[in-house]
């Protein structure tokens, strides 16, 4: 592998490089500074006989570049005839640049200077061409073929790859002419990508494998142009030379072909790393899947770049109508079964013996009504490729009625719905599924996780629907797709299945299906290599395997002489001595017998050519790059993960054993996260560690506004990966300014919501009976702009500006939010802006916004929060039902309701209750016309929370308490400082204690002291004025 820098890009088959920073290569910057400082030199002297005779194409020579403003190599490229000169088109050979030169600028090229290679080679991708679409007219068909053009959008995704990269990496497979024929690789965001694989993924190219793609020797290389000034023998550089310089030296074998060291130079074209229970043959072009015709147009028509390397596999078992468990990163995303599932049940044939009623055969369960809504939505546009299957999607609240009164439309054969809403329709419509035949479970890993006990009772059910005597002969299947593999799902494939075909291509995921041992060991850096040596096995009563992985090749040599200084039976790989390669692997491979241990150090980039997946421990070193790497590491002992038939053994074959270190304390989340569904044995300072991180990140987000679910409901689902804050600071959430004074802290308010967020969330204004200052100001804005004049539109906006807007009558202050960058003076483009007396967000534009005086300017924003306390969204759902928040929109928007405060952080009132008052006038009297959360109640999409409102206050007691600390440790520094004495000792009135008689100024700071418990000792007594502290 050669780090390369990029000089010029054509296409992908045709880019211009240097090599960069390489050991192994003679062609270092150095050199080429002074070869072009003694040819500058050189030809400035202006020699009469370095001037060409004649010039022709393909000559080399040497040019003075005007943009350079030096001589540089070149080789003419063409030759144009001028009004009064010629001049020639040059290629400069160590620019990669081409560029026009008069004749009297060009000199023979001296052999002294041409000795060093060309600085720019040319490169191009390895067995990858260009490929176009064809479309088929007459046939209505089309399909991708191979090009001989590079397109436009091929060419800049390549080179926006190469500018995003942090490093660019090459291996060299072939040498056609002057051709390197290379697998090309980009860092990106620390994961490394291979540009062939890449552009062949998306779509952009194909492997096209011919005969030709060989490495040539020096041989059969075309020789290239005198150098010499006379008509003296041809000296021929190979263009081999140009990567490989130490050839002219002799030192390698010329016979690349066969050489042990460019045999593991090739890259490993072998599949990414994958768990199968069941072999598949991966179909992975979207033209070989066995999908339905028209479906496969749909998904070109939506611009699908798949099949991916799932789908590849999982689409055939599912499209067969078998049983199936897929887990991938890419879990969440319904493209994974909705595609096969509809190709099945295209064939209505095999349903003919089920039940001649109404009900779904194909029932798809979702985690929550988001996730429902959007499969619903993809079915709706996909399932028009197969028969008319008329999908119903069903969610149902606590309302019983709501339930008995479903109806199923003529001809639905597939329902979507979450588990909670399935339950409630079976307890009156349990007849609905009796020709229920395919059961998906979408996220399975979040269905189980959240509602296990539920979806256990709707496999239950299933079990038995599928044994009545119509349903012996149709067909029966389960489809299990998410992210993490669990217990639960193993459950699911012994209980529930038939032979299922799981398909992993998480391998940390399929490293917890296969029962690896997961161990984390927590240690300083700087004792790594001796935790090392005492978790390693030496005397193991079966032959052991450990691959120990690192980071740098200066770990890899530091471990390796450890492992030999201790006796052990060592190997080591990384890039620099990859010519070990071969015997390596000829050493892992050999037979060993009991008892026996070989270890090999290696780094993750050699892991690819050695192909090693028998390893029974792997222990990682240095700790993992990404989570792929991660899973690549664990994929290395895949020849030895159980399957779930030998799960009965009394011992876990293989291992992963994890330094966790201080320098990798940010992952400690992660890591923790995932053990907990490994059902590993979780360290107890790993918590503890993890809760320390927690905390240290908590301290960092004082930026961040307060958690919106922690607001809504008084928890977050989810702390240790929710960005915002989960703590109050009471200098930071004081309640805001409105007008003359703040937001009320407590007591009883009328307020009008203007901008409905969800169900219990809103933005609207506090109406002030007594003097209204924002009607005031929207009666002086009206008065104002109803003059000509004073309609001044903005010619160019200001990002964060207040500026005033006429919508629907009404006069608005409204404040820029975003402006997009390549149209900041554009008159008519859009901008982003926010109400700041309503609370939302709109877009407008720019022409729209008038200038807005400075005195309509002061009164401070009138846009408040409020959050209705108590209530919370059913089956454990963190948004609110569309439905709800649709309904309350449409009841309370605009109109004055009473509420009572209970809460206020910042610009956010938490109220409890919020009525709707209407005054009879006739009666002298008011009435409660409604209220906001029993309403949510009776819709049956809400339920109780009591807590909500208790864990809000028991935060804001933490703050005033930390706030309390933090003051008193500050007078205690104070009084620290001063000059005058404070405390005097006295004799000890008990053994074991020591009399502090405290003076007047301490007294005060004394009792707050005395107040915080975290600062005073249990055993701490204290009478009058003073204060006992156990010495």
């Amino acid at each position: 592998m050669i780090e390369v820098l990029i000089l010029k890009i054509e296409d992908p088959g045709c880019f211009w490089v240097t090599v960069k920073g390489c050991r192994t290569f003679v062609d270092s910057e150095m050199e080429y500074k002074k070869l072009h400082a003694e040819m500058n030199q050189f030809y400035n002297r202006d020699v009469e006989e370095v001037k060409p005779l004649t010039l022709e194409e393909g000559q080399v020579c040497v040019v003075f570049c005007q943009e350079l403003k030096c001589w540089c190599r070149a080789v003419v490229k063409s030759i144009l005839f001028c009004a009064d000169h010629y001049l020639a088109e040059c290629f400069l050979v160590d620019y990669a640049k081409y560029t026009p030169v008069k004749t009297k600028d060009i000199r023979v090229a001296v052999e002294a200077f041409m000795q060093l290679p060309y600085r720019a080679k040319k490169f191009r991708l390895y067995c990858t061409k260009p490929v176009t679409l064809r479309i088929d007219f007459c046939e209505d068909a089309s399909e991708i073929v191979p090009a001989k053009r590079w397109d436009s959008a091929a060419i800049q995704y390549f080179q926006n790859l190469l500018k995003g990269t942090s490093q660019i990496e090459a291996k060299l497979c072939a040498i056609e002419d002057d051709n390197f024929d290379v697998y090309l690789y980009v860092t990106i965001k620390d994961e490394k990508i291979c540009v062939n694989d890449d552009l062949v993924a998306k779509n952009f190219a194909c492997y096209v494998m011919t005969k030709e793609n060989t490495v040539n020797s020096a041989k059969s290389q075309k020789p290239w142009s005198s150098l010499s000034l006379k008509s003296s023998p041809e000296k021929v550089i190979s263009p081999a030379l140009a990567l490989w310089p130490m050839l002219m030296q002799g030192k390698v074998h010329n016979n690349l072909e066969t050489s042990e060291y460019n045999e593991f130079q090739k890259i490993n074209t072998a599949q990414p790393p994958i768990v199968l229970s069941n072999k598949i043959e991966p179909r992975s072009v979207l033209e070989t899947t066995p999908l339905l015709v028209d479906l496969k147009k749909e998904l070109l028509r939506n611009k699908f770049l798949g099949p991916n390397l799932t789908e590849s596999y999982c689409w055939p078992p599912i499209a067969r109508g078998c049983d199936s468990v897929v887990i991938s990163h890419h879990g969440n995303d319904p493209l994974l079964y909705i595609p096969p599932v509809l190709t099945f049940l295209r064939s209505g044939s095999c349903y003919k013996s089920l039940p001649t009623r109404n009900g779904p055969i194909a029932l798809i369960i979702c985690p929550g009504w988001r996730k429902a809504q959007l499969v619903f939505e993809l079915l709706e546009k996909y399932g028009r490729c197969s028969r008319p299957l008329h999908p119903m999607l069903i969610l149902l609240g606590l309302n019983k009625e709501e339930a008995k009164n479903v109806k199923l439309q003529r001809g639905c054969e597939v329902i979507v719905t979450t588990p909670h809403s399935l339950l409630r329709l079976l307890e009156h419509h349990s007849l609905f599924f009796l020709r229920l035949c395919h059961l998906v479970f979408d996220e399975v890993d979040n269905l189980f996780s959240e509602a296990s006990k539920q979806i256990f009772t709707i496999l239950e059910y299933y079990k038995k629907t599928i044994t009545i005597e119509e349903q012996e002969s149709a067909p029966h299947q389960i489809v299990a797709v998410g992210s993490h593999w669990s217990k639960h799902i193993e459950h699911l494939t012994k209980e529930f299945m038939n032979d299922p075909y799981i398909v992993i291509t998480a391998m940390e995921e399929a490293s917890i299906y296969g029962n690896v041992q997961q161990v984390v060991q927590l240690c300083l850096n700087c004792e790594r290599t001796s935790v090392l040596l005492q978790i390693l096995d030496f005397t193991p009563s079966k032959a052991q395997k450990t691959l120990i992985f690192t980071n740098s090749v200066d770990e890899t040599e530091m471990v390796y002489k450890v492992m030999v200084s201790s006796s052990i039976f060592c190997l080591k790989v990384h890039k620099e001595i990859e010519f070990h390669f071969k015997y390596a692997v000829e050493q892992w491979k050999k037979f060993f017998s009991s008892g026996s241990h070989v270890v090999l150090v290696l780094t993750d980039d050699c892991m690819p050519s050695l192909g090693i997946t028998d390893a029974t421990c792997v222990v990682h070193f240095s700790f993992p790059a990404s989570p792929r790497v991660f899973g690549v590491r664990l994929h290395s002992m895949s020849d030895n993960f159980q399957n779930g038939s030998s799960i009965d053994q009394v011992y876990t074959k293989a291992k992963s054993i994890l330094l966790l270190t201080e320098r990798n304390g940010c992952h400690a989340v992660g890591v923790l996260r995932y053990l907990e569904h490994t059902d590993a044995k979780i360290p107890p300072e790993l918590c503890d560690f993890t809760a320390g991180v927690l905390e240290a990140k908590e301290d960092m987000k004082l930026a961040r506004p307060l958690c919106q679910y922690l607001k809504r409901s008084g928890v977050c689902k989810d702390m240790r990966i929710c960005p915002d804050r989960h703590r109050v600071h009471l200098q930071i959430d004081l309640p805001q300014e409105m007008s003359d004074n703040t937001i009320p802290m407590a007591g009883c308010v009328t307020i009008v919501p203007l901008h409905i967020v969800d169900a219990t969330n809103y933005f609207g204004r506090i109406i002030d009976k007594q003097k209204d200052q924002y009607a005031i100001l929207v009666g002086e804005m009206i008065e104002y702009f109803k003059k000509a004049r004073n309609k001044v539109s903005v010619e160019m906006v200001e990002k964060l500006a207040l500026y005033g807007l006429h919508e629907e009558g009404l006069f608005h202050r409204v404040q820029v939010l975003e402006i997009p960058p390549k149209e900041e003076n554009c008159f008519f483009c859009n901008v982003t802006i926010r109400y700041i007396d309503e609370g939302r967000t709109g877009q407008v534009q720019v022409h729209q916004l008038f200038h807005l005086p400075t005195r309509f300017q002061i009164l401070p924003p009138q846009a408040v929060e409020f959050i209705v306390c108590r209530v919370k969204p059913i089956d454990n759902e963190i948004e609110w039902n569309p439905k709800v928040t649709r309904y309350i929109h449409h009841k309370i928007r605009g109109k004055l309701h009473e509420a009572k405060i209970v809460l206020a952080l910042g610009n956010t009132i938490w109220v409890d209750p919020m009525v709707r008052v209407t005054k009879l006038s006739e009666l002298k009297t008011s009435i409660n016309e409604y209220n906001i959360r029993s309403e949510i109640l009776s819709m049956g999409m809400g339920i109780d929370n009591p807590e909500h409102i208790k864990q809000l206050q028991k935060l804001c007691k933490y703050a005033k308490m930390l706030a309390l600390e933090e003051k008193t440790l500050q007078t205690f520094r104070i009084l620290q400082e001063s000059t005058h004495k404070s405390v005097d000792v006295g004799q000890p009135s008990t053994p074991g204690e020591v009399a502090l008689p405290v003076n007047d100024a301490f007294l005060k700071p004394a009792k707050a002291l005395w107040n915080v418990p975290s600062l005073v000792t249990s055993t701490a007594e204290h009478m009058e004025k003073f204060y006992f502290i156990p010495v």
